[in-house]
């Protein structure tokens, strides 16, 4: 519970529930890490000494909405955006996942609606050295960080791009400056970037977060079709026709990948998967 404690009690209660209502059913866990198993020792391993490293390791997590993106666009040297209310960026190499930016929680990487993404260790211990106790420490990394804790508006992307609110504007460009340089970081164990996927709430439906990620991108050759960008609803590529590096916008379907786990675990017929991508 205590790694991920957003996600871990609202799945470990709808398991309970589900048992409790279908007792007679095979009940089968399909784990977002899972994805993340081919991440190299060289990148999941912490610059922490040995005796703790038997403990904590990077793990990565929205491993089946970045499977379902790498599954709709085929390219060899992939990076993933999943902007939620949690966000994280992934390399994928050839179907298979090298590098992501969440660790051993959740809570890693870039900034999310409430969550900081990482935030220098030393600033925390400094904080618990000066009266804040590791409850309130915890509630705080949580509940009142991220979009939220730099706006102290909202950590709703919609609502601080309709807000007046300086803090609202900054909140928003920190958002892009690290998940634009988390793209780029991904793009070192990659060798490079062939294609570049926005999903999840934030990905799907916010034009302005995806054009100011991609604008500090061009260095890489990322290019984006305004018009294509403004109008897009997944699936649909919004970068110009011919560009090095394809951008596509894809619709999150985590629940998909889960079935089809399901499936080959007990042997049962696939639901009706009949959508195709506009790509």
């Amino acid at each position: 519970m205590e790694l991920a404690p957003l996600h871990n009690r609202p799945a470990v209660d709808a398991i309970a529930a589900a048992r409790r209502a279908l007792p007679d059913v095979p009940h089968v866990a399909v784990f977002d890490t899972a994805f993340h198993a081919t991440i190299p020792t060289v990148a999941l391993t912490y610059a922490l000494p040995a005796e703790w490293r038997r403990h904590i390791r990077r793990y990565g997590f929205h491993g089946l909405s970045v499977q379902w993106s790498s599954e709709r666009v085929r390219a060899r040297r992939l990076v993933v955006c999943h902007l939620g209310g949690g966000c994280s960026v992934t390399a994928v190499r050839d179907g298979r996942s090298l590098d992501t930016t969440m660790g051993f929680t959740p809570v890693e990487g870039v900034p999310m609606a409430t969550r900081p993404g990482s935030v220098d260790p030393g600033a925390l211990v400094y904080l618990l050295r000066h009266a804040v106790s590791v409850d309130a420490l915890d509630d705080g990394i949580e509940h009142r960080s991220g979009l939220l804790g730099l706006s102290g508006v909202s950590g709703d992307v919609a609502a601080l791009q309709h807000s007046d609110e300086p803090a609202a504007a900054l909140a928003l460009d920190v958002f892009a400056y690290r998940v634009a340089g988390a793209v780029a970081a991904m793009a070192v164990p990659l060798g490079g970037l062939d294609a570049l996927v926005f999903t999840a709430g934030i990905g799907e439906h916010s034009a302005q977060v995806r054009a100011a990620v991609c604008a500090r991108l061009a260095f890489l050759g990322v290019e984006l079709d305004a018009a294509r960008n403004a109008a897009a609803r997944p699936d649909a590529d919004i970068s110009p026709s011919g560009s090095a590096v394809r951008v596509a916008v894809i619709r999150a379907r985590e629940e998909l990948i889960a079935a089809r786990a399901v499936r080959d675990l007990l042997g049962c017929q696939p639901p009706a998967m009949t959508e195709t991508a506009e790509t």
